[in-house]
């Protein structure tokens, strides 16, 4: 009995290729999910502005100094209204309007892994995008992978403008 092996040969094009390549990292991703190929990843330096929930980067109307972050109410529209929120990331600082002339400051660096800019805030909760750890408006853990709460500043108001004292 005589065995015979075929062998074939041949090259993809190059558009082939790079279509195999594009679907294999597509079927990947929708497999695990995007996450969990950035999570845990501490080279994140931009903020997540994909989303329309991030607030603004730029700082109208917000001050910042070593000792203060200070906001005119009038220009820093992002705060006008109860749930509106902003990421001075000058400062590493969360702020959000509780209602009724009533702020609440944080910290911005997540207790996690310290990342300080990838954050989104809905439902009063604020999440910090870089690894899914969700706080309320205290600072308190929802739930991690962080154990810890942010810390809080003292933020007061007074002629339409805020000051948190960061020291």
């Amino acid at each position: 009995m005589k065995t015979t092996t075929n062998i074939k040969s041949g090259s993809l094009s190059e558009a082939r290729r790079e279509f195999l390549k594009k679907s294999g990292s597509l079927a990947v991703m929708s497999m695990f999910g995007v996450a969990f190929f950035t999570s845990c990843s501490t080279d994140d330096t931009e903020p997540n502005n994909g989303g329309t929930n991030n607030p603004p980067t730029s700082g109208n109307g917000i001050s910042v100094t070593a000792d203060a972050v200070t906001v005119d109410l009038a220009v820093a529209t992002s705060l006008a209204a109860a749930g509106g929120w902003a990421l001075v990331t000058a400062a590493k600082v969360l702020i959000v309007n509780m209602g009724n002339n009533s702020f609440n400051a944080l910290t911005s660096v997540c207790t996690h892994s310290q990342c300080d800019r990838n954050w989104t805030f809905t439902n009063n909760v604020f999440t910090c995008t870089c690894h899914g750890s969700r706080f309320n408006t205290n600072g308190s853990v929802v739930n991690g992978p962080a154990t810890q709460a942010l810390r809080s500043y003292p933020a007061t108001v007074s002629n339409n403008v805020l000051t948190v004292d960061l020291g």
